[in-house]
């Protein structure tokens, strides 16, 4: 870079961050009662610019004008503590300011590179690719390095005996990690495809570190950056990763409520993504155990089974035939759920059931008798439910299924309920007539 270009970039780095640090020294700010020594607003006012910097700083200033922007943005949609006194308005400024600062940095000397090299990566840029995007793949090697070892150094080490937290958190408190989590969130769900897969060598290293942290707010964006990555590359971008990947997944697995719907997300889409061909991988067993025997322990509990319930078609579908295996633990869970107090939660594994129905077919399976009287049971239970159309439309659709697969079986078990008057409205569909 020239002098003439660092000292505009200085000018461009000066006006961008003057608005965001007047702004931000006049937000109020009280650090939460539990980490009195810790002021997340003075780390992000250190990384905003001042008019006595250096030209030779400039390339380190313009890192922090975009972390400070990134911790910034993602506090609207934050329930952190440490970003919860963050304004909309400020978390909209540091968005534009990030966007024109960047837009200004391209446009004044280098608007004609459409070769960016990105650590050993060298990335076309020539179609049209917004200057933000751009900004912020460029400032990934340097960015993510260091957010994941600030992310490290309130981990708990293997070394450690006793209380590793309080050892942790002893060393670094464990805000910088969370405000360091959430900036690497950002800069995740700032790339998309084509570029976010040749980036894998720098991102997952650093996600999969947060993965490891035992602060569930750590873990919480290290998992929504994994579902964004998940649903933004293909197997083979993931590739040397997914075996490591795999294995955190089910690591994390007996999470914290407040973070459950995460890790099933995540690790449904990745068991998916990296296994879809082979559903007899030891990793589509190995995962549905692990959450099989989490919802086992709390089946009670209503937004586990809701959450489960909403993200797992996809991993029946990629089990297929295999889910026979699995009934054993599958269908006493299913019977529990299907008479809960919630209708939400009758429709849901109805809809899961009907899955599985069509995926194996039952089969020659234990289950056929009972399921049948369930739904019947389920069937009369409706009368009383608000959604109680829906319900018995997805009972008649499974019934269906099951008299196709095993008719002379669903014929034999139909005989004993023939006489009831609360099923009238179903002998047109199941009658022995109907092919």
């Amino acid at each position: 870079m020239s002098s003439s270009s660092s000292s505009l970039l200085l000018q461009n780095l000066i006006r961008f961050s003057e608005p965001l640090k007047e702004s931000l020294s006049r937000t109020p700010y009280a650090p939460p009662e539990s980490y009195s020594n810790v002021s997340v607003k003075s780390q992000l006012q250190s990384l905003l610019s001042n008019t006595t910097i250096s030209e030779p700083e400039v390339r380190v200033k313009v890192k922090d004008f975009a972390l400070c922007c990134a911790a910034l943005a993602s506090s609207s949609n934050s329930t952190s503590i440490h970003l919860s006194w963050v304004p909309d308005s400020l978390s909209g400024s540091a968005v534009s300011a990030f966007k024109e600062f960047a837009q200004a940095y391209y446009d004044d000397f280098m608007h004609s590179k459409c070769l960016m090299k990105i650590g050993e990566l060298e990335l076309d840029f020539g179609g049209v690719v917004e200057s933000g995007k751009k900004l912020v793949i460029e400032l990934m090697p340097e960015v993510l390095p260091l957010l994941k070892s600030n992310i490290k150094e309130s981990a708990i080490d293997a070394s450690e005996e006793g209380d590793g937290i309080s050892a942790a958190s002893a060393r670094a408190p464990v805000a910088y990690a969370i405000l360091a989590a959430y900036q690497f969130r950002w800069f995740v769900t700032q790339v998309d495809a084509p570029y976010i897969g040749k980036l894998s060598p720098l991102l997952i290293p650093c996600a999969l570190t947060a993965l490891d942290h035992w602060s569930p707010e750590v873990k919480g964006q290290g998992m929504i950056s994994f579902i964004y990555l998940a649903k933004n590359m293909d197997a083979e971008e993931i590739g040397v990763y997914a075996d490591v990947i795999l294995d955190a997944c089910c690591q994390n697995v007996a999470s914290d409520d407040e973070i459950w719907q995460y890790v099933v997300e995540m690790s449904v889409l990745l068991v998916t993504l990296t296994q879809q061909r082979n559903p007899r991988s030891s990793w589509y067993e190995k995962l549905l155990n692990e959450m099989l025997n989490h919802l086992e322990r709390q089946p009670r509990n209503k937004q586990r089974r809701i959450t489960w319930l909403t993200h797992c078609e996809p991993l029946f579908s990629g089990l297929g035939l295999v889910l026979l295996a699995h009934f054993r633990r599958l269908f006493p869970l299913f019977f529990k759920w299907m008479h809960a107090d919630d209708d939400e939660t009758v429709l849901l594994v109805l809809e899961r059931m009907t899955t599985v129905v069509k995926l194996a077919w039952i089969r020659n399976s234990l289950y056929i008798e009972r399921l049948v009287d369930e739904l019947i049971t389920l069937y009369k239970d409706a009368a009383l439910k608000v959604a109680c159309e829906d319900i018995r439309s997805l009972i008649l659709q499974m019934l269906k299924l099951i008299r196709v697969s095993h008719r002379p079986q669903f014929n034999a078990m139909w005989v004993k309920h023939k006489d009831d008057p609360n099923l009238t409205a179903l002998f047109p569909s199941l009658s022995e007539k109907e092919v």
